[in-house]
């Protein structure tokens, strides 16, 4: 099961009554946009989210696997030739659309660096369907709950009768319920799968200060959740074995490692704090050789480079 986000804008309303999304296969110069062949991605049961001028307004199921189609004739012919890509899906309108400019620091952390639905101002990217990572996904729903669900409280008991019935019949709150409770057992899952495989790599103990008490380790991943693929997030290469504090260190970019497995400190720590955090200067863990690309990674993408005091 995986989750994506639909920039759907003028056809939203046509390819909602259609029950479909869909996309041509090659723009006018018989190039194949990422966003477009994005849709042979698209399984059964897959979740979508629906963005048009600035909100969600819509999630929708996936009913079949996409499907190489014609445009449907109901859809507007904007493309030529009509050639595609369509997948069948079952909408479910939000009474009350999440803004996403609104929520977009609570949106903006878990955006991942490539493949971002939404700009750096809040607006969405060109293009037409965006991967949805599980930790953005999850924001989403909670998003969409507090905007779109009754609690019980004191006020309820003043609604009316209508009103009461109508929160009954909505079909919104199970499906919101149920997206919810599969993304997190799948996050759940490969947590426990990334872990379970990592630690023996590392010797069951910080691979900096050789913590060995289990409470206080965790897995580390080098290329976060949000940006990588599924098989990344559970290769135990892709990530270390580290206490609390050197693993908060190591997410927030404070610390990282080359190729070679050499410690590289930001200057945001200053030199005389190095003992109080467990740092050693020019400290270099034995690393296995496939942890050397994702290592690499995180050095050029998280950690904090202008700041780096580095230590070779």
């Amino acid at each position: 099961m995986n989750c994506f986000i639909v920039m759907q804008g003028e056809i939203y309303q046509e390819e909602k009554d259609a029950g479909v999304i869909w996309s041509p296969k090659e723009d006018k110069s018989g190039n194949e946009p990422h966003s477009w062949k994005r849709l042979k991605e698209v399984h059964a049961d897959d979740q979508l989210f629906h963005y048009v001028r600035g909100n969600i307004v819509a999630v929708s199921i996936a009913k079949d696997d996409c499907q190489e189609a014609p445009k449907p004739s109901s859809l507007p012919n904007h493309h030529k030739p009509n050639d595609g890509y369509l997948v069948k899906l079952e909408y479910h309108e939000l009474d009350k659309p999440v803004n996403v400019k609104g929520q977009f620091h609570e949106i903006y952390p878990l955006l991942p660096l490539k493949y971002a639905p939404f700009q750096n101002d809040a607006n969405g990217n060109p293009g037409y369907l965006y991967p949805c990572n599980e930790e953005l996904a999850i924001k989403l729903l909670e998003l969409i709950s507090e905007s779109n669900f009754y609690r019980v409280d004191e006020e309820q008991l003043e609604l009316t009768i209508d009103e009461v019935r109508k929160i009954e019949r909505n079909t919104l709150v199970p499906l919101i319920t149920e997206i919810e409770s599969e993304v997190k057992a799948k996050m759940r899952w490969g947590e426990q799968k990334f872990r379970k495989d990592l630690m023996p790599l590392w010797e069951d103990k910080c691979a900096i200060c050789a913590i060995n008490l289990p409470e206080l380790l965790k897995a580390s991943r080098s290329k976060p959740w949000k940006d990588s693929t599924n098989q990344e997030r559970l290769d135990p290469y892709n990530g270390l074995l580290l206490c609390r504090n050197h693993d908060a260190l190591y997410h927030e970019g404070l610390i990282a490692f080359d190729g070679q497995g050499r410690l590289h400190i930001s200057s945001v720590i200053n030199d005389e704090d190095y003992e109080m955090y467990g740092l050693k200067p020019r400290a270099k863990i034995q690393i296995h050789p496939e942890n050397k690309v994702y290592l690499k990674w995180h050095k050029r993408n998280i950690f904090s480079k202008d700041d780096e005091n580095e230590l070779i």
